[in-house]
């Protein structure tokens, strides 16, 4: 950065990224939890109470207006004004080791405007890798795989839209119909398609993409490719670090826990868990992170001699850990030493020696998560006092909430409905999503006191419930704040799909002359539409067993975009429950890909889930009342 006080339009670009990626929850402020957030994950080497201070002080300098809040205007006053002062050189090194970013200069990606860009050679490195293996033998990617990963030829792989689309796949089997993606002709229009459809269903995974449109990747933008596929390639990589998916990690249960206590942890923290479990069996001692904890790589020898195949079960290989490269005295060489007894696991995925001598906390976070699931080494515990029926895994309705509030962006991330919501933050961020006030002054922020803390989430739960009440005008008859605090899973999911369907219904709030939107005014275009067009289906409501053929979206959708429908794909006539599901695929898919942000199931549309079929058919009616 310059010294003087002017902002060149490079420098303001470099802010406005770093500001996106401190306003968790793209509200357009910051406020002292997103900071707390910011330098927890950032895990700088400061005391806690520094921490506090630091926030204090950026609150207290940079909060201009005093609203309790920071805008753009004042981030860039902490940055430019004070960037010799202790507060703003922490700040600025929190944010960059959140992201793992490191300033290239002049040998950075240039955009269309030329404007410069900051990203993680690492990372990209990192991920090409990763899909050049997990992609290999795929035949609709040998246009551009194998990929160079010390060149740029990532960023121009994702152009086409097939790469992404195969690896959101891959990391949530079954989510695009790959007879909905345009392999063959490429034009500037079916690439267009072929990215709505990427965006879209990244988008129903739980992945956030607020800030990243189709010609973002189209032109390759370095950080904003790196963004998307870290979230996509994590989701895939945490998926089975759950209870419900694998009771083998009941085995990670300390003594006087339950299994509801294991079940309120995140993929994250089960993670260091597993390899504290496998440590302390080395008689090694405990780490709290991946990050400075395994600069030193002797915790990951311990972790791989503790978890590789002993060959002692049927048909399993030995596999032997050199542990020799444990005592080298030079941190790279025994990284890389490490690294070599990784790959006799077939798991040297993701990080380099220098990214773990570095203590890179995303790549290592990749590193162990692959290790888990290829070798967990776990053993579900027999004859204990646990109640297995707990774990029941969440059901398709309460994914697709998850999954939508994850993809607004809310902090902190969603991995249990019920018991993430128990403070009601993110029901309030929900709640300014759907363009309800929210005074954030009256919020009871993290870190909660230890004495006190639930009356202090109660609180925040009382204002939810009020605002739902009063200012949402929702029907939350019998719901009271105890009700969310208490994760009461019928209430909240009652909560959840009113914030839900006012979001999806936003989109319509200017159609009929500003008349309310409602279920009726849905039916009445969809049929209308339909009939426009010569289309013989049409639908009672959304509860009319008619819908479970799809047929009647995949008409719509041919009315919308004519021509986006291959009918020959479409099954007709007697149908089975397998052809009905076949069809409910193609038609979610053909839908995110002409634009329609649709995060409900196949499986919805199969057994006419009333409520997930409104949120299908409001975003066609949005979709179709935008025409391209």
């Amino acid at each position: 950065m310059t010294t003087t006080t002017h902002i060149s339009k490079e420098e303001l670009e470099e802010l406005k990224a770093a500001f996106e990626r401190v306003d968790l929850n793209s509200n357009g402020y910051i406020c002292d939890y997103e900071l707390h957030e910011l330098f927890r994950e950032a895990n700088l080497p400061l005391p806690g109470y520094k921490v506090r201070e630091i926030i204090q002080n950026i609150m207290t300098e940079g909060d201009v207006n005093k609203d309790g809040k920071i805008s753009f205007d004042e981030f860039i006053s902490i940055f430019m004004e004070q960037r010799k002062s202790d507060v703003a050189k922490s700040f600025r090194k929190a944010i960059n080791r959140k992201e793992g970013i490191c300033a290239i200069g002049g040998t950075s990606e240039l955009s269309s405007e030329g404007t410069q860009h900051s990203y993680s050679e690492e990372e990209k490195y990192a991920f090409v890798n990763w899909i050049n293996k997990a992609l290999e033998h795929d035949p609709d990617c040998t246009l551009v795989l194998p990929m160079n990963p010390n060149t740029d030829d990532l960023f121009k792989a994702v152009g086409d839209g097939i790469v992404l689309c195969k690896m959101i796949n891959l990391s949530v089997p079954d989510t695009i119909d790959e007879r909905a993606i345009n392999k063959k002709k490429r034009t500037p229009f079916t690439i267009q398609e072929n990215l709505n459809l990427a965006l879209n269903s990244a988008s129903a995974i739980g992945c956030h993409v607020v800030n990243i449109g189709a010609e973002d990747l189209r032109e390759g933008k370095p950080h904003l490719v790196l963004g998307l596929l870290w979230q996509v390639i994590k989701i895939g990589l945490l998926a089975d670090i759950e209870l419900s998916k694998n009771e083998a990690l009941a085995a990670l249960l300390s003594e006087g826990e339950t299994l509801e206590d294991l079940m309120k942890l995140s993929p994250e923290e089960l993670l260091l868990r597993w390899a504290n479990y496998h440590l302390k069996n080395a008689g090694w001692h405990k780490i709290n992170n991946f990050s400075g904890d395994i600069k030193d790589s002797k915790a990951y020898f311990h972790l791989l001699n503790q978890i590789a195949p002993k060959g002692t079960k049927e048909g399993e290989p030995c596999i032997d850990i050199n542990m020799s490269g444990f005592n080298e005295k030079d941190d790279l060489k025994r990284a890389e030493f490490m690294l070599q007894q990784a790959d006799g696991l077939g798991c040297r995925q993701f990080v380099t020696p220098a990214d773990v001598v570095s203590g890179n906390p995303k790549l290592n976070l990749a590193f162990v998560a692959n290790l888990f699931n290829k070798y967990p080494a776990l053993t579900k515990p027999e004859n204990q006092d646990i109640d297995w029926t707990l774990l029941e895994g969440e059901t398709r309705e309460e994914r697709t909430f998850r999954n939508w509030m994850n993809s607004l962006g809310v902090n902190p991330h969603v991995n249990h409905l019920y018991n993430d919501l128990q403070d009601a933050l993110v029901i309030l961020q929900l709640y300014e999503r759907i363009k309800v006030p929210v005074d954030w002054n009256k919020v009871n922020k993290p870190p909660y006191p230890k004495l006190g803390a639930n009356m202090k989430k109660l609180e925040n739960c009382n204002y939810a419930v009020d605002l739902g009440k009063h200012s949402a005008k929702f029907s939350l008859v019998g719901i009271g704040g105890q009700d969310l605090n208490d994760g009461n899973s019928t209430l909240i999911l009652a909560v959840v799909w009113q914030l839900m369907r006012k979001y999806t219904l936003n989109v319509l709030v200017n159609l009929g002359e500003g008349q309310k939107v409602n279920d009726e005014i849905i039916i009445k275009w969809v049929n209308k539409t339909l009939a426009e067009n010569g289309k013989k289906t049409s639908v009672q409501s959304f509860k009319d067993k008619t819908i479970s053929t799809s047929l009647v979206v995949v008409d719509l959708i041919d009315c919308i975009q004519p021509g986006s429908i291959n009918y020959d794909l479409v099954k007709t006539g007697t149908l089975t429950e397998e052809d009905k599901l076949e069809n409910a695929k193609y038609a979610v898919s053909i839908a995110r890909k002409i634009g329609a942000r649709v995060y409900a199931l196949p499986e919805d549309l199969v057994e006419v889930k009333a409520k997930l079929v409104l949120t299908v058919f409001a975003c066609l009616m949005g979709r179709g009342m935008n025409r391209v």
